[in-house]
């Protein structure tokens, strides 16, 4: 080699020592939601939370140095089409999946996840089944289960609305069954009385309950109980329905049910509608946590609107695992499970949140009231 070349090969070494590191690959994390159908809207601002939650850790180093890649799949609300989408993802190498917007969904793709030795984590589907074991024996889930969605709201009816006449307008499937059965099993475990007068099965993708309202007007409840997870569709158009039937007594919708954007889509119809809940973006705790500040800023500032529970769900899934991956180094699904479950976490948008063993949030639920289009919180 010329000396000319070799001091020019000795320059460019010193330049690239120098210069900033080359770009880390990015760590790949699948997320699988309905972006199409009655649930698509809610999808789709979930996937927006969640790409919002992978710039901020990227701007703040990443995982383990390398940057957060999202990549995103439609399961169409069809337990077929999400074990497809699971295998897409996959092969595709993620490290982590997030995902689960109804139950059904969510257990069939359980145990491919699991087999392909991928951490799945479960945002939204709330049947027990969910947790276990049998299609993943290392599950995690962040919202409320059946079982805990269901107490709550049976202790809302007993204590502010103390309705005895009750009916149940209940999706058909693991979701709404698990969840009527986790009120009535309430019910029992308070000894509290009260006569179930109408009980009306429908599936998923229903629009139209004039016909289920009228047996439900005709019994004349204190409180009709609406387990519906079709928050694009189904729920809405209970909501109006039910106004537009006269049904006498108070309208309950099972815990997250009622998003902002079920409000928009149901109009007036929607005022005095309550329910339960586990997040609201500018109510305390929430308001005053500088985690949950800078996400809703960023939500706002991005998209022109603020969180709604379903879109903290999913934000807070991605924040957790990349804290646990962050704090053991790793990205082996194992470890990671086993830091989760039964484990705690500070400073998430939540606040200091901690898991039971068997990989369910332990998070408090609060009564809420629509009035004026916004949602009221209660203490």
């Amino acid at each position: 080699m010329s000396l000319i070349r070799r001091y020019a090969a000795m320059a460019l070494l010193a330049l690239a020592a120098s210069a900033p590191a080359v770009a880390q690959t990015p760590i790949k994390v699948g997320v699988i939601v309905p972006l199409s159908g009655g649930a698509g809207p809610q999808g789709q601002h979930v996937e927006q939370a969640i790409r919002t939650m992978a710039e901020l850790v990227n701007e703040s180093g990443g995982v383990l140095g390398r940057p957060l890649e999202i990549v995103v799949r439609d399961d169409e609300s069809t337990p077929a089409v999400g074990v497809s989408r699971a295998n897409e993802l996959i092969a595709q190498g993620v490290s982590v999946i997030i995902e689960g917007w109804n139950s059904p969904v969510a257990l069939a793709m359980q145990p491919v996840i699991a087999r392909a030795g991928v951490l799945d984590i479960t945002m939204f589907a709330s049947a027990d089944a969910i947790l276990s074991g049998e299609g993943n024996p290392l599950a995690i889930r962040l919202n409320a289960s059946n079982s805990q969605g269901g107490a709550a709201v049976a202790q809302a009816i007993a204590r502010r609305f103390k309705g005895s006449r009750i009916a149940f307008l209940t999706e058909n499937d693991a979701y709404g069954i698990g969840t009527q059965a986790a009120i009535e099993a309430e019910f029992a475990r308070m000894g509290y009385a009260y006569e179930k007068v109408a009980e009306e099965k429908f599936p998923f993708t229903q629009a139209d309950f004039r016909i289920p309202l009228t047996t439900v007007r005709a019994a004349r409840p204190d409180v009709t109980v609406a387990i519906n997870a079709n928050e694009g569709l189904g729920m809405p158009a209970i909501i109006r329905q039910f106004q537009q039937g006269r049904v006498p007594g108070q309208l309950l919708a099972a815990l997250g049910t009622v998003a902002p954007s079920v409000i928009s889509v149901a109009g007036k119809a929607a005022e005095g509608v309550a329910g339960v809940d586990i997040y609201f973006p500018d109510v305390e705790p929430f308001a005053s946590n500088p985690a949950n500040q800078r996400f809703v800023a960023r939500m706002k500032r991005a998209y022109g609107h603020p969180p709604d529970k379903f879109m903290a769900v999913g934000a807070i899934a991605l924040q957790v695992w990349t804290m646990a991956a962050g704090e053991l180094k790793t990205l082996e699904r194992e470890p990671l499970a086993r830091r989760i479950r039964g484990g705690s976490f500070q400073g998430t948008l939540f606040g200091d949140v901690r898991f039971a063993p068997d990989g369910q949030l332990q998070v408090p639920t609060y009564v809420f009231t629509v009035r004026d289009g916004r949602i009221v919180t209660q203490e």
